[in-house]
């Protein structure tokens, strides 16, 4: 049985391919958040979360000619978010290293939290993940690829992907049994 794709957003493309400005921001208004979350959540960084989204369209809408429809447009834009993503984290690792202080929680963030196992503390929790570990489990857990794709994705071998996500969760148990700061 072949599985067939639903392309919900055929004729949107069909006009971006001839420039049709209005279509490229429909699109781009269809799209935006849940492809800025993905790069979010990969970085850990808004500002460079903006920057990876931004590219990722302007990729995209030069690219719509390589869009053969054989996935939804959704799942291969997302596949560029990712590789623009991974891209940003490889440039960040040659860059100068941050202060350690990066990392801290900032008091007004460590004073909301009342449960001590709140979303928005294991958000915390995960951006403070090394950028390899943070990214193996975002790709893993909350984007559903599998130790190969992540392989292919960032470049490293499957074993690799495999002990950077059992130490990125390791390291996140760690993180989520220290109490919150007060």
């Amino acid at each position: 049985m072949e599985a067939t794709t639903i392309h919900l957003h055929a004729d949107l493309i069909a006009r971006c391919r001839v420039g049709d400005r209005d279509a490229h921001y429909q699109l781009y208004k269809l799209y935006a958040k849940a492809m800025y979350n993905v790069g979010y959540r990969i970085i850990g960084d808004r500002d460079e979360a903006d920057d990876v989204l931004q590219e990722a369209f302007i990729s995209a809408f030069r690219s719509l000619d390589h869009y053969r429809g054989e996935s939804t447009f959704g799942a291969w834009l997302k596949r560029i978010v990712v590789n623009k993503a991974i891209n940003a984290l490889h440039k960040r690792r040659y860059e100068a290293m941050p202060d350690d202080d990066r990392w801290d929680v900032p008091e007004e963030a460590a004073e909301e939290y009342a449960d001590p196992l709140t979303v928005e503390r294991v958000k915390t929790a995960i951006h403070q993940l090394p950028d390899g570990y943070r990214s193996v489990l975002s790709l893993y857990l909350l984007e559903g690829y599998d130790h190969q794709e992540i392989a292919e994705i960032m470049n490293i071998s499957e074993s690799t992907s495999k002990s950077q996500l059992n130490r990125a969760k390791s390291k996140l148990k760690e993180l989520l049994a220290k109490p919150p700061r007060s």
